[in-house]
């Protein structure tokens, strides 16, 4: 007889015993990955500690990092584990630790593309955080030292290792020489 394995909510996720490996809620399945590199990890701690100075700095928000689950889509769920986070004290007040996922969307996501990953996923994934309302995705390609923006309303912004990453309707003055991540 065949057994029926139902799907994981993301509240169920959220909530399971530490499991082995580096993993994913994907329309309600856990899907497992493999580690990132250490360039990978080197990348994601340098946008973060950049960001995170500037956005402490002028006390605009919390930044998250280590693949801090984002719920992407309900009914199945689909919980995606986040590079880089940039939440607005608009969308989690400050003073305040969501105690599994929080309520609303980051307002940024930074995404490291992994030496494993394929195009088509990370597309994908790009796709799920803007339908969900992340305003600006942007994805780091160590490989090539380039970056692309993406909005859910405006062209693709191809960005190279001399280009100048700046989010002004959502962090004002704040200036990121893309070489600077990839030092």
């Amino acid at each position: 007889m065949a057994t029926v394995q139902s799907l994981l909510t993301a509240e169920q996720y959220a909530t399971l015993p530490d499991l082995d490996g580096h993993h994913e809620l994907v329309r309600g399945e856990i899907v497992y990955m493999n580690m990132p590199s250490f360039r990978h990890g080197r990348i994601c701690a340098k946008i973060a500690r950049l960001l995170g100075y500037y956005v402490d700095l002028n006390d605009l928000g919390h930044i998250l990092s280590n693949d801090s689950g984002v719920i992407t889509q309900r009914n199945p769920d689909t919980v995606r584990g986040a590079d880089v986070a940039f939440y607005s004290y608009a969308i989690v007040p400050k003073g305040t630790d969501p105690r599994m996922y929080a309520p609303k969307p980051p307002e940024l996501v930074f995404e490291v593309k992994s030496r494993d990953d394929r195009w088509s996923k990370i597309h994908e994934k790009v796709a799920e955080y803007l339908k969900v309302g992340v305003r600006t995705v942007w994805v780091v390609d160590p490989e090539t030292e380039t970056g692309a923006v993406h909005h859910a309303e405006r062209p693709v912004q191809s960005l190279t290792r001399e280009a100048v990453l700046r989010f002004p309707d959502l962090l004002g003055d704040f200036e990121l020489p893309v070489a600077k991540i990839f030092e």
